[in-house]
């Protein structure tokens, strides 16, 4: 059973012997590695076998009885067939498309799945039929009801979401198949457009358009591409010259700020500090205390005497505000108007130089100043435009163009019209009609590139026929065959002239009666109105060909002036390059010296940062000094205080105070107070013998001073020693403090006179590039530029002729002479205007001289009666500003509140602790009380051992020791235990004592 196999013993009725067993029959179903036979049983009527194995298979095997035996059939063996020997064997195959045997009846049973599918199909298909004719019928049925029986079409319908979800199925397939074809879609447009631009895109087509009836003729520009590099350099405006400046107007306006702006000294700073940070105080929420009454109108109060305060300040300040603002707007006895000054600077910067640039003395502004980008910049914008002109010119052509097709087509339908009018007009009667303009090729060349299904099959044939022949050929037919369709003249409508050849046959033929009055009549106007149709259709088609003509003339006329433009421009951008080569030649020693300007002003820029920087920290040293010196006046207020009046220790309480010793910390000031903690130090420590002996000499040095005198306070000669050594380490530290502020301003003066000598430097190089750049601009008016000059524009003859030499003259354009000539008639005014302003400004000055006399008189009859009724009133001069800003000590009224506060929380904790020390003496009460019945109990205790002691030992005198032997050892125990409770008791005892205590 291991192997999947199983045996089936036959069994007699006698029973089962040895003999028995060698018959069997073996049947090998399981798997032989992995299907070991794992369960086996009977079913429920003994009729089948189960088996199942570890393989996973379950097997099931019949049980026949003895009467389901089938009877013994004896094994017939047939006879060999006759003639074998001459058949031949059976050949291999050896065809490699053969089916093998296992694809054979694949396939086999792949054909039997499709029958019977297809069988299913047509049976659905029956089904579906049948169910339509139902359908159909019922719908017959429906009509023929009368109209108020019959049903709508939406009530046969059983399920309505059906045909919403074969919609939506349809939706998604075809969305799929979208999905499914978008990559091979995209690879295709891909591929169609790389052909485009590779074959189409590239072809400039130069097209001409042809007069009808003359030989004028107009072409379009061959345009060429704007260069890749002059767009970039388009996009890129901000060139290194315009980046330099940028930084010298940034320098200028923090320059000009620093001068503007006042230095605030220390002691306004910290005042400034001092108000912010009372501001911040008042401004900040207390927090709410359980307080009385008295307390919250004080503080209420205290508010109201703020806000008062505020804005008694408020308004001070900002009357000081006004007067300030008023002084400041003061003009001063050099004042100039600033809008003037900054047009006369605008003017200076802008208005240019009007000396020739050959001159010696000519100046450059920041404008003027010519570099490689904006040279590059001038050269794309001119390629731009001569680019947009032409292309607006291609345009215009283009659209001429279009108007001769749309012509051709016109005078096609009127020259049918014409034709079919005088198909009813005698022969003799026909006017020539004009002939058809035809496009010329040059007129079409994009229909090269245009292609259409016969072209292409054409192109077909004619590359099939090619690779039958294998033959070199001249030239291209399939090439010829392609322009010759697109090329050729329409060929003229000979079918429509035959047609009306017959017909004026037939009507001629059938002309065989002779026509009424009537008809002669209608005849006759009929060719008066052909007549006058032919006439005007004629000219119409004559005069579509002038106005075509006069069109084409005058675009070629515009273009003739447009192409001398070009030919100026063309020479303009010749210009150009030859400036851009002498720029790009010194380019490198401008760069050079663009890149020092550019590293001095960082440097600069640095050196400023760092000034600032250290007039920061001047500021801060200066503060922190103010401060030490003012806790070194308190700490001399606080001494004079603590001395009192009429104290004769004074001058040597004042002595020690002044005395130079060394600095000393507070732990060894207090070394003769604390003796005990002086020795556990130097017991721990251990200093070394030069350090003890320095020690003795420096006690014995200030042995006259350590020591109280007699009569004297010690609290006061030790607050004074005290003093001393703050006076000591404050005088310190103002001494560091000195000597940082000292290294500062060292190390500020040596960075100011590195910045001098960066601007000094700094202005050598702006000069050398101004000078390169006048070098700059006196190399390029060395080129030779060409001006295309009329003769009625020359204006400087010598005896009325032409000069033969031109270089001592000049050339402006019509719009700078004229801008010239009206900039005289402009200053003429302007000067006459400002005379006018000028004349009106003294008048105005000399009334406003006059108006500040008489009230500088009011002034000071005003300030005179003040001072009179001052003296009246008070009987001295006051200030009434710091009367009212003085009147209420508003940190006095906040400390008596505080006191008041910290008084309640003091009588709130007082209350507190003297709750906590009633519980606990009632604890303790409480836990005496047990003590004491803990000692009784022991005195108790006590009583009974001595008490049993002695009649152990009266026992042990009667003789009765043996009888008491074995009481004794629990006796022994329980006294054991007795005395370690009593421990235990005194023991808690000692501990509730030292806790009372």
């Amino acid at each position: 059973m291991q192997d999947g196999s199983l045996r089936a013993y036959p069994l007699s009725a006698e029973g089962v012997s040895v003999g028995a067993l060698k018959d069997y029959w073996y049947l090998n179903v399981h798997d032989n590695d992995n299907g070991q036979i794992r369960g086996i049983c009977l079913s429920h009527d003994n009729g089948c076998l189960i088996t199942y194995g570890a393989d996973g298979n379950i097997f099931t095997f019949d049980l026949l009885s003895e009467e389901e035996l089938p009877k013994d059939v004896e094994v017939k063996i047939p006879p060999p067939r006759s003639g074998l020997e001459k058949e031949k064997g059976t050949e291999d195959i050896s065809d490699p498309d053969a089916y093998t045997i296992e694809a054979y009846k694949q396939k086999k049973e792949y054909e039997r799945k499709m029958k019977e599918a297809e069988e299913k199909k047509n049976k659905k298909r029956e089904i579906l039929s049948a169910l339509r004719q139902d359908f159909v019928f019922l719908l017959q049925k429906n009509q023929a009801l009368p109209k108020h029986m019959q049903l709508h079409r939406e009530e046969f319908e059983m399920d309505r979401e059906i045909f919403e979800e074969l919609d939506r199925q349809k939706l998604q397939r075809i969305q799929l198949v979208q999905k499914e074809l978008a990559w091979e879609k995209e690879k295709q447009l891909i591929g169609l457009q790389k052909l485009q631009t590779q074959f189409r895109d590239s072809l400039e087509f130069t097209l001409t358009v042809h007069a009808i009836q003359s030989n004028h003729q107009v072409s379009t520009y061959s345009l060429l591409t704007v260069s890749e590099k002059y767009t970039q350099d388009k996009k890129h405006e901000d060139s290194k010259w315009e980046v330099l400046k940028e930084k010298r107007t940034a320098l200028k306006e923090t320059e000009q700020a620093e001068k503007e702006t006042p230095r605030k000294t220390a002691l306004v700073h910290r005042e400034s500090v001092a108000f912010e940070h009372e501001d911040e105080m008042l401004e900040t929420p207390e927090v709410r205390k359980s307080t009385t009454r008295y307390i919250e109108s004080r503080h209420e109060k205290i508010r109201r005497l703020v806000e008062k305060y505020d804005a008694l300040k408020a308004k001070i300040m900002k009357r000081r505000a006004e007067w300030n603002e008023l002084y400041r707007s003061k003009p001063r006895d050099s004042y100039k108007n600033a809008k003037d000054a900054e047009e006369i600077k605008e003017a200076r910067e802008n208005i240019g130089c009007y000396r020739l640039k050959t001159a010696t003395n000519y100046t450059l502004t920041e404008e003027d100043h010519i570099s490689t980008e904006k040279k590059m910049m001038q050269l794309a914008i001119l390629e731009d435009l001569i680019h947009e002109m032409k292309v607006n010119m291609n345009k215009e052509i283009v659209s001429l163009r279009d108007l001769k097709v749309s012509t051709i087509d016109e005078i096609k339908s009127l020259v049918k019209e014409v034709k079919s009018i005088q198909a009813s007009l005698d022969v003799s009667e026909h006017l020539p009609i004009p002939p058809v303009p035809q496009l010329h090729p040059d007129e079409v060349p994009e229909k090269i590139v245009e292609y259409n299904s016969d072209v292409l099959l054409k192109f077909r044939e004619e590359q099939e026929a090619m690779a039958k022949l294998k033959e070199p050929l001249e030239g291209c037919p399939s090439s010829r065959a392609f322009r010759h369709v697109f090329l050729q003249t329409p060929p003229l409508e000979e079918g429509h002239t035959s047609t009306v050849v017959t017909e004026e046959k037939n009507a001629f033929g059938m002309e065989k009666a002779e026509p009424t009055e009537m008809e002669l009549e209608i005849l006759k106007r009929e060719k008066i109105k052909n007549l006058y149709l032919q006439e005007t259709l004629i000219k119409k088609i004559n005069t579509l060909v002038i106005n075509f003509d006069a069109e084409l003339r005058l675009l070629r006329h515009k273009k003739l002036k447009m192409d001398v433009q070009m030919k100026s421009a063309a020479l303009r951008c010749l210009t150009c390059c030859e400036e851009l080569l002498i720029l790009k030649k010194l380019e490198v020693h401008e760069d050079f010296l663009e890149e020092q300007i550019c590293a001095l002003i960082n440097e600069q820029e640095d050196i400023h940062s760092k000034l600032k920087s250290y007039l920061a920290q001047i500021e801060d040293r200066k503060c922190e000094i103010v401060t030490l010196q003012e806790r070194q006046k308190a700490l001399y207020a606080s001494f004079e205080a603590s001395l009192g009046e009429d104290n004769e220790f004074a001058d040597f309480l004042t002595d020690v105070l002044k005395k130079e010793v060394e600095y000393v910390e507070k732990k060894e000031v207090g070394r003769e107070a604390d003796e005990e903690n002086e020795n556990e130090q130097e017991d721990d420590e251990k200093p070394d013998l030069k350090t003890d002996e320095e020690n003795c000499g420096s006690e014995d040095v200030v042995l006259g001073d350590s020591v109280c005198p007699e009569g004297c306070s010690e609290d006061l000669f030790l607050n004074t020693i005290q003093l001393r050594q703050q006076r000591i380490g404050i005088e310190k530290a103002l001494a560091e403090e000195k000597k940082i502020a000292a290294d500062l301003r060292k190390e500020y003066d040596a960075l100011a006179i590195k910045a001098k000598e960066i601007e000094t430097s700094l202005d050598t190089r702006n000069r050398e590039l101004e000078a390169f750049q006048w070098e700059k601009l006196h190399r390029l008016n060395e080129l030779d530029v060409v001006v295309p000059l009329r003769l009625h524009q020359v204006h400087c003859l010598v005896d009325g002729e032409m000069p033969r030499d031109f270089s001592h003259t000049l050339v402006f354009t019509n719009q700078s002479l004229q801008y010239l000539r009206r900039r005289i008639v402009d200053q003429r005014n302007e000067k006459r205007m400002h005379r006018d302003i000028h004349r009106k400004a003294r008048e105005q000055h000399k009334e406003l001289l006059q108006d500040k006399k008489e009230m500088e008189k009011e002034i000071k009859r005003l300030e005179e009666r003040c001072n009179e009724l001052m003296m009246e009133k008070f009987g001295r001069l006051v200030d009434f500003e710091a009367v009212q800003v003085h009147s209420v000590n508003i940190p006095m009224e906040q400390m008596k509140v505080r006191i008041m506060e910290k008084e309640y929380e003091n009588f709130v904790e007082l209350k507190e602790w003297e709750e906590k020390i009633v519980a606990l003496q009632h604890q303790l009460t409480k836990l005496t009380r047990e003590n004491t019945s803990k000692l009784h109990q022991l005195n108790r205790f006590c009583h009974e051992k001595h008490q049993l002691e002695t009649e152990l030992e009266s026992l042990m005198r009667t003789g009765q020791r043996g009888e008491f032997e074995g009481s004794r050892s629990a006796e022994i125990k329980e006294t054991a235990r007795l005395e370690s409770r009593l421990v235990n008791i005194t023991c808690e005892v000692a501990f509730l004592r030292q806790q009372i205590n």
